[in-house]
């Protein structure tokens, strides 16, 4: 059995790293859209009896991403790919995870039984929101974590440092935990009310972080409002520097603004998200790959062997 890589629109760039890294070429296929944009995909080569990956991020436009996901599966199976894997570096709807009140959806759900449905023998993404998404699919699915790569690059950054791992919300401490044993640095933990959505206010830092590098660390930044008021908060209470280490950057509103004229010394982002012309040119913000994870990854899926390995 053959593997075959191929690459929605979302983003083409971490797709040719990921090739590039298992020195292969990305599958020929055409997938555009037609004038009323009805999302159209034609595979150019043989893929009967292969092992097709799929990269698809589902980030903004999440909506146009995901059909393109679903069109492209349908697409494969209907070619008469001997497993189809979905690569989705980003999972779009994953903070719809759960039902915050009456008659409202369990968007991430309906999302796995969308892809299911459309033909996916399994799953690989990095960074899920929240950890149950992975038993919303009755497929394998791998959660990457994008740890080992920010951890590698946080130990170059700040060698000879007083470095103390942040949490930016008490759900986040069992990460802040898991970064703070790797790099071996204490942690604290920013206990922060929300009045009301998308607006947070921070109340009380828990842990001394006066005289310290303080690094914040999250799973999704999106419009930055929680994180520059914990950069802010930790300034306030006596840090060295704040800088944030992040796996996915939506960075959507006003974020690019808010992070700029914060007081965060650096955000670090991976590329499972495809950086926009803004995020490049911040001078704040850097982004770090996760090509070479996925590559990983997908290569033991390929070769059947084990994929646990890459989370330590």
């Amino acid at each position: 059995m053959g593997m075959k890589i191929l690459s929605g629109n979302a983003n083409p760039e971490l797709a040719e790293a990921i090739a590039a890294y298992l020195n292969m070429p990305l599958t020929k296929a055409k997938v555009t859209r037609f004038s009323d944009e009805e999302v159209f995909v034609e595979i150019h080569e043989n893929v009967r009896g292969e092992d097709v990956f799929l990269i698809q991020p589902t980030h903004y436009p999440a909506n146009d991403n995901m059909m393109e996901l679903l069109v492209c599966i349908d697409a494969l199976k209907r070619a008469s790919a001997r497993r189809i894997t979905a690569v989705i570096p980003y999972y779009g709807y994953a903070r719809q995870d759960r039902k915050p009140g009456p008659r409202t959806p369990i968007s991430a759900k309906l999302v796995a039984n969308l892809i299911t449905t459309a033909g996916a023998d399994r799953v690989l993404t990095i960074d899920l929101h929240a950890g149950q998404i992975q038993g919303f699919f009755d497929i394998p699915t791998d959660n990457l974590y994008a740890m080992p790569v920010l951890v590698r690059d946080m130990k170059e950054k700040f060698t000879d440092k007083r470095l103390m791992i942040v949490s930016p919300d008490v759900g986040g401490v069992v990460r802040a935990r898991a970064y703070a044993k790797r790099v071996d640095a204490p942690i604290a933990i920013i206990d922060k009310r929300r009045e009301r959505a998308g607006v947070s206010e921070v109340m009380n830092i828990v842990g001394d972080v006066e005289g310290y590098h303080c690094v914040l660390v999250d799973d999704i930044v999106d419009s930055a409002g929680t994180l520059c008021n914990a950069v802010q908060a930790l300034m306030d209470t006596g840090a060295e520097s704040v800088s944030a280490y992040v796996a996915h950057g939506v960075l959507s509103g006003p974020a690019l603004e808010r992070i700029d004229a914060s007081n965060m010394t650096e955000l670090v982002i991976t590329d499972s998200i495809r950086p926009t012309d803004g995020v490049r040119a911040a001078e704040k913000i850097r982004v770090v790959s996760v090509a070479p994870l996925l590559a990983e990854a997908m290569n033991r899926i390929a070769h059947e062997t084990s994929v646990s390995s890459l989370f330590d």
